[in-house]
């Protein structure tokens, strides 16, 4: 029984991983290619780590290390790349900017 469940929540994680590979080519703009990529990958990702522990118990030390690295590294890692994208100058897909009316009192040197 625990098998089954492992393998229809690994099934549902590939699912939303190859949702995560549709939305890097649908979407407009990086940003938007960032956020699908990102969410999607993360839940997939998690949720087939998931799926093995319930199918492989004797591994849940590893595959629970995994899940909570991902958790922890992924939004981080995806918002460094569009902060950067950001500031090199890549435009938004959207007529509202907050990070730029943000920074639009900040000298260029950084922090006041």
């Amino acid at each position: 029984m625990l098998m089954l469940i492992g393998s229809i929540i690994a099934l549902v994680g590939s699912a939303f991983l190859f949702l995560a590979s549709l939305g890097l080519i649908r979407m407009p703009d990086v940003y938007n290619r960032m956020q699908a990529g990102t969410k999607a990958t993360t839940l997939g990702s998690m949720l087939v780590f998931a799926g093995f522990v319930l199918v492989m118990p004797q591994s849940w030390p590893r595959l629970v290390l995994l899940i909570l690295f991902i958790f922890l590294t992924n939004p981080l890692s995806s918002h460094a790349l569009a902060r950067s994208a950001h500031i090199q100058g890549v435009p938004v897909g959207t007529d509202r900017d907050d990070l730029a009316e943000a920074n639009a009192g900040i000298p260029e040197g950084g922090a006041q």
